[in-house]
């Protein structure tokens, strides 16, 4: 994955693409500050994980920038989002998430919401980079009840 976003960041140099080299230029930062601090290099996962947290960065100062009315920032932080995905592994459906929570829960044999510690630990590994941990705690909390 690292070695993409290089190719990708000489790329958008090349064709002056500034949104999209600036955005690369920050991620890849992002993962050389964790290889510094892990004092390793980072595996495919755990770069997903940084992009992933990038990209909740700016979703929350999306937010921020639209209540303020900066919509050259929105535009800007909408174009940086659009990057980041691209990087990120195909995401699973509504559907096919909930049919890996049931899997999930019939694997661990839960019965009720004070399972949802088990099921979490269980599914995680499952759909990590591929769909959102908050939105799937929360059918696992509804598929519990």
């Amino acid at each position: 994955m690292k070695e993409q976003l290089a190719r990708d960041m000489k790329e958008a140099l090349k064709s002056h693409d500034k949104v999209r080299l600036q955005t690369i230029r920050m991620v890849l930062a992002s993962i050389k500050n964790a290889e510094i601090e892990k004092r390793r290099l980072l595996n495919d996962d755990e770069m997903v994980s940084i992009i992933q947290r990038e990209i909740k960065l700016r979703k929350e100062a999306l937010e921020q920038f639209a209540r303020g009315g900066r919509e050259d920032l929105v535009r800007q932080t909408q174009a940086e989002i659009g990057v980041l995905e691209k990087y990120l592994p195909d995401q699973l459906s509504e559907e096919e998430l909930l049919g890996v929570i049931r899997d999930t829960i019939r694997e661990v044999g839960a019965q009720s919401t004070r399972d949802v510690g088990k099921v979490m630990a269980a599914l995680m590994p499952k759909i990590r980079g591929r769909a959102d941990g908050k939105r799937a705690n929360q059918l696992v909390v509804e598929l519990l009840r």
